[in-house]
């Protein structure tokens, strides 16, 4: 008997390519987590999500995502397509008893993400298990830096700063996509690079956001679409304070039109007894500052006693953007054999999606902070 679990990534770009790569390496690396067969590759244009499945590795392909979620071959849906179909794919395939795991964000609105969160824990208590993709909780280096702020090497964490920085939009005539459309993608940076942004601030602190306040801008307000002009609808860049559970304040900034920059992740933390710095260009290096030492000290996270990294290559042999998604694929299929809860849940996309909203709400009443503490 083949006791493999069978594997279906619904979306073929982008993400999908990411995800695929995660599905097709993770035995080669982590082979203590049960195996896996790239079942089935989803999309909606057949010839394309076909050429996809050659190259990727899948076994076969399907059009239909609601065929497949009742597919006995199928026992995990990895869903990897814009925001506002979340929600629905996830419900259904957990209700037919499928583990998922869903990129970030969550969904599109609270309300969305509840739904999501109630069919996660009826489906728990069934030992289906889901979670959702915040890949850089599992760099090396992040993990790490999470690890020392735990065992109180900084101190007491008093002040965050986490910019997301990106250019693909700088040109005021790029085309319009799905990404710019507030329907299909819920918002513009803030959701698309700032989940990413809170969700740091909430893993490596492990405290929640008590209040945020916001502002959003769109840049460039109308865009070239398949039919002419079309407006754009979601934010280009914004920027947010966040005060912590903790006591910690965080200032964010995340945009898609900051000339030059073409995936700059970079965080700073800074306590009372010692500092880190992490820029996702160097990803496999942490500067740190710790235990009341003056200046900063470079650590490269490739030794084997650092988290993930003894799955991977010799010290010193760097890792890579796409291994976060293997480390990911890998971390979930282990909760699937341990019949443990999977880390970021559902409910933490839950916790990012109501961070999102306080900072649209903040904005739209010109920054006034808005409480996550008060259920109104």
């Amino acid at each position: 008997m083949d006791d493999r679990l069978g594997v279906a990534v619904i979306g073929y770009a982008f993400m999908g390519k990411a995800h695929s790569n995660a599905w097709r390496n993770v035995g080669a690396f982590h082979p203590r987590v049960p195996g896996i067969r790239q079942e089935v590759l989803v999309g909606r244009d057949p010839a394309q999500v076909a050429a996809a499945a050659t190259r990727y590795g899948w076994s076969r392909t399907a059009t239909d995502w609601r065929a497949v979620i009742e597919d006995d071959a199928v026992d995990i849906v990895d869903i990897c397509v814009p925001g506002h179909l979340h929600a629905e794919i996830a419900i259904a395939a957990l209700g037919a008893g499928k583990h998922v795991l869903v990129e970030k964000p969550l969904a599109n609105t609270i309300a969305e993400a509840e739904a999501m969160v109630a069919a996660a824990e009826d489906a728990s208590r069934h030992g289906v298990r889901a979670m959702v993709g915040f890949n850089y909780r599992r760099v090396p280096a992040l993990a790490m830096a999470r690890d020392l702020i735990a065992a109180g090497r900084l101190g007491t964490v008093r002040q965050l700063r986490v910019s997301y920085l990106q250019d693909w939009l700088v040109d005021a005539a790029a085309p319009m996509t799905w990404r710019m459309r507030k329907e299909a993608a819920g918002s513009g940076a803030l959701g698309d690079l700032g989940s990413h942004a809170v969700d740091q601030v909430r893993y490596l602190l492990g405290a929640d956001v008590a209040s945020a306040s916001g502002l959003l801008e769109t840049f460039v307000g109308e865009r070239t679409g398949t039919d002419g002009p079309e407006a754009v609808t979601v934010d280009d860049a914004a920027w947010a304070t966040l005060r912590t559970t903790t006591g910690a304040v965080a200032s964010i900034e995340v945009s898609r039109m900051a000339t030059g920059q073409k995936n700059a992740l970079a965080i700073e933390v800074y306590g009372s007894l010692g500092s880190l710095r992490f820029s996702l260009e160097s990803l496999n290096e942490l500067h740190v500052c710790l235990d009341g030492n003056p200046g900063f000290t470079r650590v490269l996270a490739t030794e084997a006693h650092h988290p993930y990294v003894e799955a991977w290559w010799p010290p010193g042999h760097v890792l890579g953007w796409d291994s976060t998604f293997t480390n990911q694929v890998a971390d979930f299929l282990g909760t699937i054999a341990a019949g443990t809860e999977p880390s970021p849940s559902f409910a933490d996309g839950l916790a990012v999606q109501r961070v999102l909203a306080a900072i649209e709400q903040s904005a739209a009443r010109s920054g006034s902070p808005v409480s996550l503490e008060d259920p109104s």
